[in-house]
């Protein structure tokens, strides 16, 4: 599209996050333009991270249960994945540092942004952060689950990274942020 030109917004729901109509005049490359309607869900920005221990060749996940895959699909919605949040108002490094230790009770000085992405750019206004970061056993200052007043009941699992690696192919694994985060960790070598 050469030009867009926003005509017209409307808040179609603002429960917890922002649904709204975007109805927009698009100019095509040839010059011939359409009049053309879209949603777009804004639910803010976030931050994910895989948390590695080169020297044990593990990996720190969570698993929590994830309403929308249980409504498509995956059998009790339990999913297995990397540890992440919103942005709220911190910036990306601030917002993972706080969700490590929120979710795994790791505290961790250095984190490593390595990516942003558009997750699902067709509808979804999210840029997601993606970070990388080392810890040692002696970085874990309590037992991580996530906040109850968030309604969190996350468990923490420390496995080595080539059965992490497996549980993909398995279908264990089926976050996209936690493949590609295992899909850069591999490529760049971070584990033993």
């Amino acid at each position: 599209m050469k030009h867009i030109n926003i005509l017209k917004t409307e808040v179609l729901a603002n429960f917890k996050y922002i649904l709204r109509k975007i109805t927009y005049e698009a100019t095509r490359s040839d010059g011939t333009t359409s009049v053309q309607e879209r949603e777009t869900y804004d639910r803010g920005n976030g931050a994910t991270v895989l948390l590695y221990n080169k020297e044990q060749a593990t990996v720190v996940l969570i698993k929590q249960f994830r309403l929308p895959t249980l409504l498509n699909g995956n059998p009790g919605g339990m999913l297995i994945e990397t540890c992440a949040g919103l942005l709220d108002k911190d910036n990306p490094e601030e917002c993972i540092k706080r969700e490590i230790e929120e979710e795994t009770g790791y505290k961790i000085a250095d984190v490593k942004k390595v990516m942003e992405v558009y997750m699902s750019p067709g509808s979804v206004t999210e840029i997601l952060y993606f970070f990388v970061a080392e810890y040692q056993n002696d970085m874990k200052h309590n037992d991580g689950g996530g906040l109850l007043e968030e309604d969190e009941d996350i468990e923490v699992m420390e496995l080595p990274f080539a059965k992490a690696m497996d549980m993909i192919n398995t279908g264990e694994i089926k976050d996209a942020k936690t493949i590609m985060l295992f899909q850069y960790a591999e490529i760049n070598k971070l584990i033993g």
